[in-house]
């Protein structure tokens, strides 16, 4: 008995030592100990109040796909043209599709692959909350900065559309999603066309106009339009990540550049339960309603399998370094931790997210009236696909948790699989670190999983080597901001985006 618990001893002992041996040596990203501050802003006038007149015009897609008011749409056409007539004069325009709008700015070196960014003109409805200051054409572009919110506001400051520069910051809906990061791309090939600079490829400005409704008209016919010229891309650029501020994220103690490598695909549908109805002075056993609800209970406690796909572990192992020794222990030693690295990953909705396909409950119908037992329940469920799963495996797990039930299962909206996972081993994602650097130098890059949609993922059938980041730093009461009320970009987010970009396409080919 002593031997045995002599041994059993000694394997404990041996594990702890693999353990400890296993997180010291994990390979963890180094956090850089640079204390520079980055590149220092040199704030554009010029810039801001181009931005300003851009957020202005109310550019608002909603309803039905595609079916939405254009005249605002002709409108910003016109305004960028009148703001940018260097871009007009120097590179080729094109229009997709009347709204889509294509630059290209002609490289020394036609064979190599050119370089692709993208953003969109279409804004979400700004809501209906009040409005503090109604003055209109504020322009104060010296005012001392406020510092940046700490929750969402339930006014707006400024009008959604009024484009007010106050505070060290540019209001609007739109500023952030995505009208800031348009104009700084504009901006960022106006000023290497303003410097007789030639690069070496081409470089690409693609703007769709529905992005927030879908992109079928937009982005969709955009790439199809690249596709039938034969062009393929080196790299395309959207949104997607953000510089996360220090505390942001929970247990990483830096500054974070989450780089979208990947977006995960998406599946809603209508389940259709059925029963029997009538009085409620005589109910069934089991009315639809009781059934739909047993059914949407299994949807929420048995839900898909959590995984550490390689792109997570990619995360992880870069901004772990900046996390606390248990969290470093459990992501070396997945081995052995796994389970209790998932168990402790999908408490928390937001890294819930990063492993696993997700699934969300949104609407439901029944009976009309209090006492009419309804014959027929419906409700919808929402999946969002983690890279790895399909439609198919999740069309399975559906099956089987319905099975048993007399249901009808209907898929609604736009379906996609999770799309292809880009590589961070390119000189495209290189380009990324080192703009990031440039501006950020303390924070740490890291390739990411976009759980929301973009158009990038409409431009695989013309690059391999997609990348959703947007080179801004906010908080989370910021980011709570976009589609919500008192949208507002800093000024110093709107410079060191431009300077971003512009680096990008002054630098890719040094």
């Amino acid at each position: 008995m002593k031997k045995l618990i002599f041994i059993i001893i000694s394997l404990l002992i041996l594990l702890i030592i693999i353990v400890l041996i296993k997180t010291f040596t994990y390979s963890f990203k180094k956090v850089s100990a640079n204390t520079t501050s980055g590149w220092k802003m040199i704030k554009d006038d010029s810039a801001i109040q181009r931005l300003s007149g851009g957020l202005k015009i109310p550019t608002v897609s909603s309803g039905e796909l595609g079916d939405f008011n254009y005249s605002t749409f002709d409108t910003i056409k016109e305004y960028i043209k009148n703001s940018y007539p260097l871009i007009y004069q120097n590179a080729e325009f094109a229009e997709v599709n009347t709204y889509g709008l294509v630059f290209r700015l002609k490289g020394s070196n036609p064979s190599l692959d050119p370089i692709l960014f993208l953003s969109h003109t279409d804004v979400v409805p700004p809501g209906d909350a009040e409005v503090k200051d109604k003055t209109e054409n504020i322009f104060r572009p010296d005012d001392q900065p406020l510092p940046a919110v700490s929750e969402v506001s339930e006014e707006w400051d400024f009008g959604p559309f009024s484009g007010a520069v106050a505070n060290g910051r540019i209001y609007g809906r739109g500023s952030i999603d995505m009208k800031g990061m348009l104009f700084s791309l504009l901006e960022s090939m106006n000023n290497v066309i303003k410097t007789k600079y030639i690069p070496q490829r081409d470089i690409y400005l693609a703007f769709g106009f529905d992005e927030e409704v879908g992109g079928q008209q937009g982005a969709v016919k955009i790439a199809e339009y690249f596709r039938n010229k034969n062009v393929q891309f080196d790299a395309v650029y959207d949104e997607g990540g953000l510089i996360l501020e220090k505390g942001s994220v929970t247990g990483i103690n830096s500054d974070i550049a989450v780089i979208g490598c990947a977006e995960k695909g998406f599946l809603s549908v209508k389940i259709k339960v059925k029963g029997l109805g009538g009085h409620s002075s005589m109910p069934p056993a089991e009315s639809a309603i009781g059934k739909a609800a047993v059914i949407m209970q299994r949807l929420e406690s048995g839900q898909m399998k959590p995984e550490v796909t390689p792109l997570i572990n990619q995360f992880f192992t870069n901004v772990g370094g900046s996390m606390s020794f248990i969290s470093r222990m459990a992501i070396a030693n997945q081995w052995l931790l796994k389970p209790v690295l998932l168990s402790q990953l999908t408490k928390n909705n937001s890294t819930n997210a990063l492993v696993r396909t997700t699934t969300a409950l949104t609407m439901m119908k029944g009976s009309d009236a209090p006492n009419v037992l309804s014959p027929e329940v419906e409700f919808i469920v929402n999946f969002r696909l983690l890279p790895g799963n399909t439609v198919k495996d999740v069309k399975e797990h559906i099956a089987n948790v319905t099975k048993g039930f007399d249901v009808e299962i209907e898929e609604i909206d736009s379906v996609k699989e999770a799309s292809a996972v880009s590589s961070s081993n390119t000189r495209a994602f290189q380009m990324i670190e080192a703009a990031i650097k440039e501006i950020y130098p303390t924070a740490i890059a890291t390739p990411y999983l976009t759980v929301g949609a973009t158009d990038a993922y409409k431009y695989q059938i013309v690059s391999k080597n997609i990348y959703r980041f947007m080179p801004i730093k906010i908080n989370n009461a910021e980011k709570q901001s976009i589609h919500s009320t008192n949208e507002y970009l800093s000024i110093e987010n709107y410079m060191k985006m431009i300077h971003y970009f512009e680096f990008i396409m002054r630098n890719y080919d040094k």
